[in-house]
């Protein structure tokens, strides 16, 4: 029979607990980090629903047969407002998601949730008349161009920390909330 030290067994003991704790606060700090992201994407995600049901209804009530890519100049609107909208979708994750993990999490979902209103404002815009959806693009435009920037920002600044050792995190924080309020101006 071997024998532990009761020294030894109560550090084996210790770093196991620790082990798992250091685990739990590790995905308490990952979840905290992209909640407000998961939030965004899930809400986009939802609106991409609303937007492929608005087709399939458009598409229903307007031919006697069934789905059909061809129809009246109302389904054709909203088919390609639709279209449009997915074309941009991947981009918007993309930015939104590295906005968020590389710079700051709140300026990076507060952006993306102004894009979901921009894009129903294209949508709904291109479904009346295609000249009103033209101020819905160009917000749009503007906002993943905003995003676009954290990213690089966010990802330039790991590389100065890698490489420099010199960490200006903060700054970057405290200026992408500083203009995420400036993308309200029109």
């Amino acid at each position: 029979m071997h024998l532990i030290p009761p020294l030894a067994h109560r550090r084996a003991a210790e770093s196991v607990f620790t082990a798992s704790d250091y685990t739990a606060k590790m995905d308490e700090d990952i979840l905290e980090n992209i909640v407000l992201l998961t939030l965004v994407t899930l809400l986009s995600a939802l609106q991409n629903l609303f937007f492929a049901q608005k087709v399939e209804h458009e598409g229903k009530t307007h031919t006697s047969r069934s789905f059909l890519r061809q129809g009246t100049p109302a389904f054709e609107r909203v088919y390609c407002a639709n279209q449009n909208c997915m074309d941009a979708y991947p981009t918007f994750i993309a930015v939104l998601w590295s906005a968020g993990i590389f710079c700051s999490q709140a300026p990076a979902a507060f952006s993306g949730l102004m894009y979901l209103f921009v894009r129903q404002k294209y949508f709904v815009g291109y479904m009346g008349e295609t000249s009103q959806s033209t101020p819905g693009y160009l917000f749009g435009k503007r906002i993943i161009s905003f995003l676009f920037l954290m990213s690089v920002v966010g990802i330039a600044n790991y590389f100065l920390i890698d490489y420099f050792g010199s960490d200006v995190k903060q700054y970057i924080q405290t200026l992408a909330k500083a203009s995420s309020a400036l993308l309200l101006i029109p």
